[in-house]
């Protein structure tokens, strides 16, 4: 099995690329003459999340997150803590919550009984792989949002099970999962060693499409030493040496000439130390990085995210606020609810900051750029005063959502969709240039034999004209 294990990519700057969020929830006593009356938790029950496939069980003692679907229940978190949302609605059955590192906001529905799939003698913990692959076909089939869009036929794929063995079962489970050639797709079993990564033989493939010989990526190794020369090369002729970058590694900017400015967000996440602070020092930087532009007086501005493999949406956003011109609806996004979809939600971005650079910006794309780094894209390619160029985005724009199979390996599955402020969707084929000409590959040949970069140079020659 070939994958590329995110963590392991530009280990000094990328950082953990998959984010799962957790709900806190603190109910205090209440006192009467002095008097402390113990009293029953009022979220105290089962609550569902009907888009996620999710079961939360609240109790006095351990909470516990079911994950749900067609063939069964299965045990995602058994010691379950509702982490870094905040309540904006409760009644007695329903729960609305959000969260600074979400654009979205979570809806529980209390369940009057206990989800009959979820009874203590119906949670399916097992290594059959007949079982395992119920579950797993079925999450997809009743999660999974882009079937149709992918040309893959799922229903042809539900009697592998009489093929299904332990011999055999995550074989069978690479094949599906790349058909699908997505990559928000995945399936990590850690303690079989075991991760496969839909969307990464595609990649590749287009990583590869300009390269020849001895520079074809065939390992983790050959991208990380690939995108770690394209770097140097940026920093040395393209940045004559002089740049800052931030103590966590993820952006890196600094002067082309006296009037171009160059930003590369390496990463949508890792900002922080934590949860808590990861939107705090994430604009400490930015207003460091603003007030550099600004007193540079540079009127152009390259912006890269060639290199950035994604991480938390609302991590993007702020950066998108800090070159708005005015606040816009940015983009839509609904995800799958059963054979239909929730609402279709509106999205916006206002300026952010004392300062925003709103001149021309030139942004690069690639192969790579992927999940909240195509967010960005998404949200930035419609200003007037921007323009793409590059390679088009991997197309992988969904949250992932993850559930969990009745041998603890956890299934990675897209399952909703974004579209731009004009309601176009830009999953699979990603976000690229629309003149022809504009068209510049991440990686080539040419470029490492001659120590450039072919997309910075084509930047700075639309910003000169």
């Amino acid at each position: 099995m070939l994958s590329i294990n995110k963590q392991e990519i530009y280990p000094t700057i990328i950082k953990n690329l998959n984010v799962l969020l957790l709900l806190f929830f603190i109910i205090s006593c209440q006192s009467d003459d002095d008097i402390t009356l113990p009293i029953e938790d009022p979220l105290n029950g089962f609550w569902l999340s009907a888009e996620k496939g999710y079961i939360m069980e609240f109790t006095d003692g351990k909470d516990i997150l079911y994950n749900i679907n067609t063939a069964g229940c299965a045990i995602q978190e058994d010691d379950f803590m509702l982490e870094d949302f905040e309540l904006l609605q409760v009644s007695e059955n329903e729960i609305i919550a959000t969260s600074a590192l979400s654009d979205s906001e979570v809806k529980l529905t209390r369940l009057t009984n206990q989800n009959p799939l979820c009874l203590p003698d119906q949670i399916a913990v097992t290594e059959d792989p007949k079982v395992n692959f119920d579950h797993f076909w079925n999450i997809f089939n009743d999660y999974y949002a882009f079937f149709e869009a992918r040309n893959v036929d799922w229903s042809k794929y539900e009697s592998l099970r009489d093929q299904v063995t332990t011999e055999n079962f995550y074989d069978i489970l690479e094949e599906l999962v790349l058909l699908l050639e997505d990559g928000h797709v995945s399936i990590i079993d850690e303690d079989n060693n075991i991760q496969i990564e839909s969307g990464t033989p595609r990649i590749l493939e287009r990583l590869n499409s300009n390269l020849s010989g001895d520079l074809l990526i065939e390992n983790v190794e050959d991208y990380v030493d690939l995108g770690n020369e394209k770097l140097i090369t940026i920093v040395s002729d393209y940045l004559n040496g002089s740049f800052e970058i931030d103590e966590r590694d993820n952006i890196l900017w600094g002067l082309i000439n006296e009037d171009i400015g160059y930003i590369n967000i390496i990463g949508m996440e890792g900002y922080g130390t934590d949860f808590n602070n990861e939107l705090s020092s994430l604009n400490e930087i930015l207003d460091t990085i603003m007030d550099d532009l600004e007193s540079s007086g540079v009127s152009k501005l390259i912006i890269d995210i060639r290199f950035n493999s994604g991480g938390i949406d609302t991590v993007a956003l702020d950066i998108v606020s800090r070159f708005m011109d005015q606040e816009r609806v940015s983009y839509f996004k609904k995800a799958r609810l059963g054979n239909s979809f929730t609402e279709n939600k509106s999205f916006s971005v206002a300026p952010k900051g004392n300062f925003q650079f709103t001149e021309d910006i030139i942004l690069l794309t690639s192969p790579a750029s992927i999940s909240a780094a195509e967010l960005f894209a998404l949200c930035m390619k419609d200003l007037p005063y921007v323009t793409i160029v590059g390679e088009h985005t991997a197309g992988a724009f969904s949250t992932i959502l993850t559930h969990t199979l009745p041998n603890g390996a956890e299934v990675g599955v897209s399952n909703e969709i974004y579209s731009d402020a004009q309601g176009e969707v830009f999953e699979i084929v990603g976000i690229g240039p629309e003149n022809p000409e504009n068209q510049i590959p991440f990686f080539s040949t040419l470029d490492f034999q001659e120590g450039k970069d072919s997309g910075i140079d084509r930047a700075v020659e639309l910003l000169q004209n």
